[in-house]
């Protein structure tokens, strides 16, 4: 996501058109989840405004259309993914292709799977985040999907929700979230040169920064080892998330010193009557 009601007038300038919001969003992080692109497969055209607005090193991690993931499951997917594949073009290198799994894709389905990825292009990068509970709990089902992920160049995006499930939900967008995210393990362990984290938080933000401590740990090993990470925080609300993800960054930057800052946003002017 790159717009949020609560962003306009504190991160990005109040109305910017829409050719204009991802650029204001790139000013304040490298990288950014499309996870509109689950739900329809936008048009080309459209693809080439986002291309026109970030920099070359910036990070779009695109989401799979859930009729390929979610609805069909790999089978008879081609003509989708000719089409998605063909939308997503005018990203080149920055796009990765996001395999978001439901809960019920479990070690029965990773044949599917990993013949799946191994006929996406050889020149994209691949991520798949799984929600099935064995794939954490049980050593054969992590073996087995690790090594089809490492076969197809893959990398396994965990998704942390443990902080937000330590305490019962004090606050209307946590509650309503509670039901609708996976409550597994957190993983660690890195399988590319570019690892990706999704970690999600609390509300409050001093909840939020203390349960990424760990993760701090691990990004700045990652970096010492010469991978390339991404990491995404992500609160109920996202009411803070631009400040709280350059906080995170500050955080492993005080770990790792000659990690390059992130660039300085531009600065918002206050809304005024004329």
């Amino acid at each position: 996501m790159w717009t949020h009601k609560a962003w306009p007038g504190r991160f990005v300038p109040q109305a910017l058109p829409a050719k204009e919001r991802l650029r204001a969003y790139a000013g304040w992080c490298n990288a950014v989840e499309g996870n509109t692109t689950f739900y329809a497969t936008p048009t080309r055209d459209t693809v080439a405004t986002w291309a026109q607005q970030i920099d070359a090193d910036f990070r779009f991690v695109v989401k799979l259309p859930k009729v390929v993931t979610h609805e069909r499951r790999f089978a008879g997917v081609e003509a989708d993914m000719r089409a998605f594949l063909d939308a997503i073009e005018p990203l080149g290198e920055r796009a990765v292709l996001w395999t978001q799994l439901p809960g019920s894709f479990g070690p029965s389905d990773v044949d599917a799977l990993g013949r799946f990825l191994r006929r996406l292009p050889s020149d994209r990068r691949r991520a798949v985040e799984v929600r099935h509970p064995e794939f954490f709990t049980d050593a054969r089902s992590t073996s087995l999907l690790e090594r089809a992920l490492t076969d197809a160049d893959a990398e396994w995006v965990p998704f942390d929700t443990t902080v937000f499930f330590r305490n019962p939900p004090t606050s209307e967008a946590e509650r309503e979230t509670w039901p609708k995210k996976p409550r597994v393990p957190r993983r660690t362990r890195a399988l590319t040169d570019r690892p990706i984290v999704r970690y999600l938080g609390r509300d409050s933000v001093e909840e939020t920064v203390a349960g990424w401590k760990p993760w701090t740990a691990v990004v700045a090993g990652w970096l010492r080892e010469g991978r390339s990470p991404t990491v995404f925080v992500h609160t109920p609300d996202n009411n803070e998330a631009p400040a709280l993800a350059r906080r995170f960054h500050d955080d492993v930057r005080a770990l790792v010193p000659d990690l390059e800052a992130l660039p300085e946003p531009e600065p918002v002017a206050p809304a005024t009557l004329f």
